[in-house]
């Protein structure tokens, strides 16, 4: 039994960290994308039925503001929700393409941090593994499948 779970130990050293790191980069970005998506106004664009986005993060729904002031209760909504839905629009596309990765996990680690604490502070094991997800790209890098690492052999 010993052996079998030292050789399933050696199997997982085998898992390359460029596929850890872009799944991790993936799922972060998808996450915060999405939210980032129901605080914008206007029609969607669409490459496909399935790849649909709304492409002005500038253009805020009539409800974003109203959701940080009554429902978030953060300070200076107007300035709060626009800063939100910018950096919820700019990290995750980053994060995708693995460019300033650890800049952009970095943000994206401070809003988990900003949505446990004023926001929703039961959520504790969701924002914790958003922050073990989030941590690992800021201490080790996107991995090599990223524009950081194309970046950097130059």
């Amino acid at each position: 039994m010993i052996r079998l779970a030292a050789s399933l130990v050696r199997l997982c050293e085998f898992i390359p960290f460029a596929l850890i790191a872009l799944l991790g980069r993936f799922a972060m970005a998808r996450t915060f994308w999405d939210s980032g998506q129901t605080k914008l106004a206007g029609a969607a664009q669409c490459l496909r039925e399935f790849a649909c986005a709304k492409l002005n993060p500038f253009d805020l729904a009539p409800t974003a503001v109203a959701l940080f002031e009554s429902e978030y209760k953060m300070p200076f909504p107007w300035f709060t929700a626009h800063v939100c839905a910018l950096a919820e629009f700019v990290l995750p596309a980053l994060l995708i393409f693995g460019l300033a990765s650890r800049f952009s996990a970095l943000g994206l680690l401070v809003m988990t941090l900003v949505i446990e604490i004023f926001v929703y502070p039961g959520a504790y094991v969701l924002h914790g593994t958003w922050a073990a997800i989030l941590l690992m790209i800021v201490k080790f890098g996107p991995g090599k499948i990223s524009l950081d690492q194309l970046i950097s052999r130059r």
